[in-house]
């Protein structure tokens, strides 16, 4: 598999958005938490709210309090082998999509980030495709494609909603049972959601 990321390097952004919000690092947070003798995480969520400590920040010190989730503990190559664990015969499709993906760009334009149930195709701007083991049959490709003028829409007979990703960044999505499936108009697609997201 193309090298991915995983959790870990959110987790590294988090504690640094932490220490730029309040001048604290993680460590120092998580003596102060103890301190308070909090039991739950609704309780620990008012008070660093009331802390200004919000979103991601706050999430990396509840997870530090109460535990991280297993799936934040893996390597990507780990969340991968999960997805694929009981349809190993879509793994293939699946490392087709990936490396069409990384390929439309020069090296290093595009991160793979893999998560629990998916994996996304990034540019330096946001997420502009990902790739999920929908049923036992079926990798479908989600796509961010803003835009189907300028003769795209000629070509969008494949292309269906993507309401079952339940992703809202993704409005098209193709699915794929095969490596055939990963053609010139699949690496077309790639090519105009990285454009259109760059």
């Amino acid at each position: 598999m193309v090298d991915a990321k995983d959790w870990r390097e959110m987790h590294e952004w988090s504690a640094q958005l932490l220490k730029r919000q309040t001048g604290h690092g993680v460590e120092d947070w998580n003596v102060r938490i103890k301190e308070t003798g909090i039991t739950s995480r609704d309780e620990l969520q008012q008070w660093l709210k009331t802390r200004n400590i919000n979103g991601y920040a706050q999430q990396l010190l509840i997870m530090e309090r109460f535990g991280y989730p297993d799936f934040l503990l893996k390597t990507a190559e780990e969340l991968v082998d999960d997805q694929f664990a009981d349809r190993e015969h879509l793994r293939p499709v699946f490392n087709e999509v990936i490396e069409a993906g990384v390929g439309i760009a020069h090296q290093g334009l595009v991160e793979v980030q893999a998560r629990k149930t998916f994996v996304t195709l990034r540019t330096r701007r946001r997420k502009f495709a990902m790739v999920k083991p929908t049923t036992k049959t079926r990798v479908d490709l989600g796509l961010r494609i803003v835009d189907l003028s300028g003769g795209h829409e000629r070509f969008a007979a494949r292309l269906q909603s993507a309401k079952v990703l339940r992703d809202d960044s993704m409005t098209h999505r193709i699915p794929l049972s095969s490596v055939e499936d990963v053609d010139d108009e699949v690496c077309y697609w790639l090519a105009v959601a990285f454009e259109q997201n760059t």
